[in-house]
C-alpha cells in the first residue's frame, strides 16, 4: 500500500511539474489593462489564433495553447502573453456578463416556438442554443493606392447601444474576419470567372471564448471584370454541412436582392438549434415562389459534425493518413499546403477529428492569412494551412512535416522528420489499415464518417482504454488521481507500452484526464467509453472460451 501511495504522489508531483512548464506564471491585472491598450499587427497577432472543434463544441478549457505572438517574442511580451492567458476564467466571466447587457434579438419567425422570456433566450444564446451570432459581407474594395482591401459592406445584425469597450472589441473581431475571408492579403484583380469555395476557420479570443467562422466566397452579380465577395457566418455552434446548406439558401436571397437574406437569416437567428438527429424547419417568403418551409437536419454523430472525410482521403492514401495521424498524435508541428482554401479547411478539422476522443490543445489555423506566416517559425506544435503560392516560406523549416495536398504534387511529404512511420505500434498501425480497406470508392458523407471511426477510434480504446482503473478517488468528494506508471505498466505488449509512455506526456492527454480525475466516479458517457466497454466485454469473453 505504501508503494502504491507513493507512486500516487509522485505521478501527481511530475505531472504538476510538466504542467508548470506549461502555464504561464499569474500576473498583475494592471499588465493586462497595459497589453489591451497596444494596437497594430502585432497585437493583432496575440489577439486572433484558431482553436479546433473540440473546443469550440464547448470544451474550453483554460489551455496553454500555443498563441500566435510566440513568434520571436520579446521578454516583455512573454510575460503580457502570461498575464493574459491565466486571467482568461475570470476575464471570460466579465465578458459574458457584459454580453447579456447589449445583445439583441430579433422578433420569432421560425416554425418553433421560442421562450417568451428575454433573459432565457438571452442565455440560451449565450451557451450556444441559436445558430449564428451575425451574418456579414466582406467585399474587396479599391484603396487610393489602388489595391484592393477587404471591407465589411453588409451586417445583420447591426449592434446598437454599446458602450466604447463593446464597441472596440467588436471593431477587432470584425477586423479578423475580413483577415480570414481574404487570407490572400491585397493581390487581388478583378475577374469575370470565379468558382466559388466553401470554407471554415475558428477565432479564439483573449479570453479563451471561441466562434467558428463559415465562409463562403464567390462573383458578385454583374457585367464585366469584378473583384470576388464573401458571406461570411459567425457562430458558437460547429456544423459545416449545416452552415453550408444555409449558404445555399442565402446566395439563393443574393441573386434576388439583398433584401431578401434580411428575413431569413432572422428567422434562422431566432430558431434553436437542433438536438443531434433532429431537425428544425424555417419558414421563408421567396417572391414568386411563395413560402417555403426549408428544414435543416443536425447529423446524429455530433462529434463528427463539423467533419467531411472526404477530401482528405481524396488527397492522400491511406498510408498517407495514418503517418499524418501517427505525427499529430505525437503532437509534431505539421503544415498543410493547397491551392484552394476548401481544401486545407477541410483536411486540417478532419485531421482533428481523427484524434478523438482527445482534443488538439496547441495553435490550429486552417487557412494561415499571409500576413501572418511568421506563425510557422513558432517552436511548438501546430497543425496550419498554407496556400501553395506560400510554400518556399514553409519548406525551409526542419522538425516538421510538410504534407502537400495539391493534385499536381511529385511528392506528398515535402518535409518530415523521418520517423513518422514507427510512431505508431506496429499491430495497431495494421488494424487501422486493413479497416480503412472497408472504405468504399463512392461513399456518402455518413458512410465514410462510420468507415474511419470504426478505423482510428479502437486504436484510442486498445491503447489507453483502461484508464478509468487507473484513477483513485477517496470517499471525501476530492478529484481521482491518475496513476500513470501503474497504467502504462499494465500494457503487456511492448510496442504500445513504449508508444503509450510516449503519448502520456502529450498535452491532449494529459488535459482528458484533468477532466476524469474531476469528474465523479460514475459511469462515463459517449461512444468513446460505449466502444471501451465493448472491448473490455469482447475481451472477458475471449478469455473465458480459452479456459
Amino acid at each position: 500500500m505504501g508503494l502504491i501511495n507513493n507512486n500516487l504522489r509522485n505521478d501527481k508531483q511530475s505531472r504538476e511539474i510538466r504542467r508548470s512548464t506549461l502555464i504561464p506564471v499569474r500576473a498583475m491585472s494592471g499588465e493586462v489593462t497595459r497589453t489591451r491598450k497596444r494596437h497594430g499587427l502585432k497585437n493583432f497577432k496575440q489577439r486572433w489564433s484558431e482553436q479546433p472543434q473540440g473546443a469550440a463544441n464547448g470544451k474550453e478549457r483554460n489551455t496553454p495553447s500555443c498563441d500566435l505572438s510566440t513568434v520571436q517574442p520579446s521578454e516583455d511580451e512573454e510575460v503580457e502573453r502570461g498575464a493574459l492567458k491565466r486571467l482568461s476564467t475570470m476575464w471570460s466571466s466579465f465578458r459574458c456578463k457584459l454580453n447579456r447587457d447589449w445583445v439583441k434579438e430579433p422578433c420569432q419567425e421560425s416554425l418553433d416556438s421560442a421562450p417568451a422570456d428575454t433573459t432565457a433566450r438571452e442565455q440560451r444564446y449565450m451557451s450556444g442554443q441559436y445558430f449564428f451570432e451575425y451574418l456579414v459581407v466582406v467585399s474587396l474594395k479599391k484603396s487610393k493606392e489602388g489595391a484592393y482591401e477587404p471591407q465589411i459592406t453588409y451586417q445583420f445584425p447591426k449592434r446598437d447601444g454599446m458602450v466604447r469597450f463593446q464597441r472596440e472589441e467588436e471593431e477587432k473581431t470584425l477586423k479578423a474576419i475580413t483577415l480570414f475571408c481574404f487570407p490572400e492579403g491585397i493581390s487581388w484583380a478583378p475577374l469575370t470567372e470565379y468558382h466559388s469555395e466553401t470554407f471554415s476557420f475558428v477565432l479564439t479570443e483573449i479570453d479563451g471564448s471561441r466562434r467558428n467562422g463559415y465562409c463562403r466566397r464567390l462573383l458578385p452579380h454583374g457585367n464585366g471584370a469584378r473583384p470576388p465577395e464573401a458571406f461570411c457566418i459567425i457562430s458558437r455552434l460547429a456544423c459545416f454541412g449545416l452552415f453550408s446548406k444555409i449558404f445555399d439558401e442565402v446566395e439563393k436571397r443574393h441573386q434576388i436582392s439583398m433584401a431578401m437574406i434580411y428575413p431569413f437569416m432572422q428567422s434562422l437567428r431566432e430558431a434553436a438549434f437542433p438536438a443531434p438527429g433532429n431537425t428544425v424547419k424555417i419558414k421563408s417568403f421567396i417572391p414568386d415562389k411563395g413560402t417555403e418551409i426549408i428544414s435543416l437536419t443536425r447529423p446524429l454523430d455530433s462529434w463528427l459534425e463539423h467533419v467531411d472525410f472526404r477530401t482528405l482521403f481524396r488527397c492522400l492514401t491511406n498510408e498517407e493518413v495514418v503517418l499524418v495521424f501517427a505525427a499529430a498524435v505525437m503532437e509534431r508541428r505539421i503544415v498543410f499546403i493547397a491551392v484552394e482554401l476548401s481544401t486545407l479547411s477541410q483536411v486540417i478539422h478532419a485531421v482533428a477529428a481523427l484524434l478523438y476522443p482527445f482534443t488538439w490543445q496547441h495553435t490550429f489555423i486552417s487557412i494561415v492569412p499571409e500576413i501572418l506566416i511568421d506563425v510557422v517559425m513558432a517552436p511548438t506544435p501546430y497543425l496550419l494551412g498554407v496556400q501553395k503560392r506560400l510554400m518556399e516560406q514553409v519548406t525551409d523549416q526542419t522538425d516538421l512535416l510538410v504534407v502537400d495536398l495539391s493534385e499536381d504534387r511529385k511528392d506528398t511529404f515535402l518535409v518530415q522528420i523521418g520517423d513518422e512511420n514507427s510512431l505508431l505500434p506496429p499491430k495497431l498501425q495494421d488494424e487501422i489499415l486493413q479497416a480503412l480497406r472497408n472504405r468504399k470508392e463512392k461513399a456518402t458523407v455518413e458512410e465514410l464518417n462510420r468507415v474511419v471511426s470504426e478505423a482510428f477510434l479502437p486504436f484510442f480504446v486498445k491503447t489507453v482504454g483502461h484508464f478509468a482503473l487507473y484513477v483513485t478517488r477517496n470517499s471525501s468528494g476530492q478529484p481521482g488521481v491518475f496513476q500513470s506508471r501503474a497504467f502504462y505498466k499494465a500494457i503487456k505488449s511492448k510496442t504500445t507500452r513504449h508508444f503509450v509512455k510516449k503519448f502520456l506526456q502529450t498535452q491532449m492527454f494529459d488535459l482528458f484526464i484533468q477532466e476524469v480525475e474531476q469528474q465523479p466516479a460514475s459511469p462515463q458517457q459517449g461512444i468513446f467509453h460505449k466502444k471501451i466497454v465493448e472491448y473490455q466485454e469482447q475481451k472477458r469473453k475471449e478469455k473465458a472460451k480459452r479456459h
